[in-house]
């Protein structure tokens, strides 16, 4: 006996037409398709999800040989400005060893607005010098280790700004001398010079010592030639540690290195 077999009939009906047209298939055969139509779209998806992406990434890739392109070439041109700036300096370097240093100016001399003492050594570490007791004209350097003078003075009617003394670059904390023996007049805290002392010497000479971090002498005390009167600070109108050494003789500035040779 034949087994029943299952059938399925698809009817096509086209508008306006009087039949209808008919098509009869096995129920295996229409699953069959059925399952095949559903793979391919399934496929068309998966294809379309992945093939926007790739898409996107195609289109970029001109855009990024360019943008490599562009890139080497601003290397290229920053290699070129390295090796001429090195020839420069090369170039610099040779004209100020034949010329002198002294008479090509520094470039960091050039660029700044503040007026700049080249940096000058101002005594051999642990040199001590004899010195003499009593009241005294300040002829001593008030620094025990090396130092370096920053900046000069500068007298007043000139396009720069005055500085009535020198500065000396020392770490914080550095022992300050007398410059010679005298009297303290004044000793504290000033908007400019920061916590100072003043020493009156003979023969109308006045020494100041500003910057200081500590003050360790008083009004009224009077101090021989190299004794310790503060500690290098960083107070006041300073940008960088150091010790502001000035000397005055009847109210007028003196410039200490025409005093003072020690540190020369």
């Amino acid at each position: 006996m034949t087994p029943n077999r299952r059938f399925v009939t698809i009817m096509v009906h086209r508008d306006g037409a009087l039949e209808s047209r008919s098509l009869r298939l096995p129920l295996w055969a229409f699953r069959l398709i059925l399952g095949a139509l559903l793979a391919m779209i399934a496929l068309l998806l998966l294809a379309t999800a992945f093939y926007a992406p790739l898409a996107r990434a195609a289109a970029g890739v001109p855009f990024l040989r360019r943008e490599i392109t562009r890139l080497e070439a601003d290397n290229a041109k920053i290699r070129q400005v390295i090796m001429a700036l090195d020839s420069a300096e090369s170039q610099y370097g040779q004209l100020r060893s034949m010329m002198g240093a002294d008479l090509v100016r520094d470039p960091l001399s050039i660029s700044s607005s503040l007026p700049l003492s080249p940096a000058i050594q101002a005594r051999p570490a642990g040199v001590r010098l004899a010195l003499e007791s009593g009241a005294s004209t300040p002829r001593h350097w008030p620094l025990d280790e090396a130092g370096y003078i920053t900046r000069g003075q500068i007298g007043t009617g000139t396009v720069d700004e005055a500085h009535p003394g020198l500065d000396i670059a020392v770490p914080p904390g550095t022992v300050v001398r007398v410059a010679g023996g005298g009297s303290v007049i004044q000793a504290g805290p000033d908007a400019e010079y920061g916590l100072y002392v003043l020493v009156q010497h003979p023969e109308g000479y006045q020494s100041l010592y500003g910057h200081l971090s500590r003050i360790l002498v008083a009004v009224g005390q009077d101090v021989e030639a190299g004794e310790v009167v503060g500690l290098s600070g960083n107070t006041g109108r300073s940008s960088a540690p150091h010790l502001h050494f000035e000397i005055r003789q009847e109210g007028r500035v003196v410039d200490p290195l025409t005093l003072v040779q020690e540190g020369t």
